[in-house]
């Protein structure tokens, strides 16, 4: 809810790239995470990019178990 010039100011993203990130989607890496950091707990990116360890059996009996 903030304007381009608000949120610019904030973070110190040119509007006009903020503009482009609206329009297009495009922006660099280090200008999405200063916008998230102005934004929004970055703690939640965090949590999104967290590896899960896959459920991959690690014994034969486990493999046998597994329906398919």
């Amino acid at each position: 809810k903030l304007s381009r010039e608000a949120l610019a100011s904030k973070s110190g993203v040119p509007a006009p790239t903020i503009k482009r990130f609206e329009t297009t989607g495009q922006i660099s890496l280090r200008q999405f995470l200063v916008l998230w950091l102005c934004l929004d707990d970055i703690t939640r990116l965090y949590e999104l990019t967290k590896v899960q360890s896959p459920n991959i059996p690690t014994t034969i009996a486990e493999v046998l178990q597994r329906e398919f």
